[in-house]
């Protein structure tokens, strides 16, 4: 399932975290150890999360204000005050779902094939029955169906475990503060001409309740947000 680190580079990890208590620390104690740093963004829980993320050995910011964006803008706000960059940034949630030992696997397309930004893409073929419920398959066959027929892109997934080269990432100027920070990424890299390729990962139920895909209000949501990014960027 994993290949062995084979890079010097900078690597440092941002998971977004709300209300993970339960799951964080297996996500921070399953990261390779080519990880140079592990930041948790806790996102204004009222469990344990930060307390868990902290014992288990990771970097913990707290945001506020609530949404995947906001974390995510929080956990890029720290790394710009380092006074050494990363190399790569990794995003991954905290929920458990996605397999952390596999970090090695996303990030080797930057290493050895001069990729700019690598999806982690949930195939069926590595999905564990029921982790993806059927409005998440429908919109990310939605959302990627609608990249290829507008910009010509090749995503099949708007999965939340990537990685993408720092100073890409910052040409990127993310903005999205909740659901859409995943398909702007995409898009902008599209827009960008970032060398970019999907690899397939393993994906198994998650821990807890999904705040997005686990709520109509929060499926819904996330579908209008996506699509929102899309049209724009198709008529621009």
């Amino acid at each position: 399932m994993t290949e062995e680190p084979t890079t010097e580079a900078i690597i440092k990890v941002i998971i977004p975290a709300y209300n993970e208590g339960d799951s964080i620390a297996f996500v921070v104690n399953e990261l390779p150890d080519c990880v140079s740093e592990i930041i948790v963004v806790n996102n204004n829980s009222s469990d344990k999360t930060a307390t868990n993320a902290l014992s288990a050995g990771a970097t913990v910011l707290n945001e506020n204000r609530k949404g995947y964006g906001y974390a995510c803008l929080k956990g890029m706000e720290y790394l710009s005050q380092q006074s050494k960059p990363p190399d790569i940034v990794v995003f991954i949630d905290g929920d458990y779902s996605d397999y952390p030992e596999e970090l090695d696997k996303v990030v080797a397309p930057i290493i050895k094939d001069q990729k700019d930004f690598v999806i982690g893409a949930r195939v069926k073929r590595l999905r564990e029955d029921g982790s993806m419920t059927p409005q998440q398959i429908f919109g990310n066959w939605l959302a990627t169906s609608l990249m290829r027929l507008f910009f010509g892109a090749t995503f099949t997934d708007l999965g939340p475990f990537r990685a993408i080269r720092y100073n890409k990432l910052l040409t990127l100027n993310m903005e999205d503060k909740t659901y859409g920070w995943t398909v702007e990424m995409q898009l902008k890299a599209i827009k960008k001409k970032l060398a970019y390729v999907e690899v397939p990962v393993h994906y198994k139920k998650r821990i807890g309740v999904s705040k997005v895909s686990g709520t109509v209000k929060g499926s819904i949501f996330a579908g209008i947000k996506i699509l929102g990014w899309i049209f724009k960027y198709s008529i621009k």
